[in-house]
């Protein structure tokens, strides 16, 4: 029997990557995208629910799915503020983890970042960390924290941070090697891959990705 996919954060670097692949896997008869903004895609599979994410609650029998990805995410300088960060990095994500749990769906695939830590002297790390520990606590078969290293890919608003990090990751990535290799920069579309192999896998418990890089 054919399942439902729910996206969260399709407008983001993984999640418009990850979204053409949910539509055309084979295991999806639906694909539920929830999001501030409506996604510029026409497709049979695709229904569209567009709200206010911190009103989650009032769409709640819309977000019914068997899978759901979560890609939501932003940086403290988008975000304008460690407020406003720690709602779209911890809140928006612990509560569609919640409300989809209560919705009996069976997986849980979230994009963490590698060096999440609840006890990370650094706030973004340690925002990924306690967004991952409240994760943990939903009744789902199966979660899956994926950490990826600097993700490359091209942003609808371009950081020149990131593209000199990947530029530098990329000449020095054939040199990471062994336990190394988590810290190569990974492309979106690597990321996307992973995370339906995961799902397609249909196991069970708490698993963490801390994926190889190019």
């Amino acid at each position: 029997m054919k399942k439902t996919a729910l996206l969260a954060g399709a407008t983001g670097l993984v999640g418009s990557a990850l979204l053409p692949m949910l539509l055309a896997s084979e295991r999806y008869a639906k694909v539920i995208v929830v999001g501030r903004r409506p996604v510029a895609v026409h497709h049979p599979k695709l229904t569209q629910v567009v709200t206010d994410l911190g009103q989650l609650e009032a769409e709640r029998l819309r977000l019914i799915a068997d899978d759901v990805y979560c890609c939501l995410g932003t940086t403290m300088r988008q975000a304008g503020s460690k407020e406003a960060f720690y709602e779209v990095d911890f809140l928006y994500v612990v509560k569609l983890a919640a409300l989809t749990a209560a919705n009996f769906a069976a997986q849980f695939l979230v994009v963490s970042a590698l060096g999440a830590d609840a006890e990370s002297a650094f706030y973004y790390n340690k925002v990924k960390g306690e967004m991952e520990v409240a994760v943990r606590q939903a009744p789902f078969r199966a979660i899956h924290i994926f950490r990826p290293s600097l993700l490359l890919g091209a942003r609808a608003r371009p950081r020149l941070g990131e593209r000199l990090g990947g530029l530098l990751l990329k000449l020095v990535g054939p040199l990471l090697r062994g336990s190394w290799q988590k810290y190569r920069a990974i492309t979106a579309e690597a990321v996307a891959r992973a995370m339906l192999c995961a799902a397609e896998d249909d196991g069970g418990g708490v698993r963490v990705h801390e994926l190889r890089g190019e």
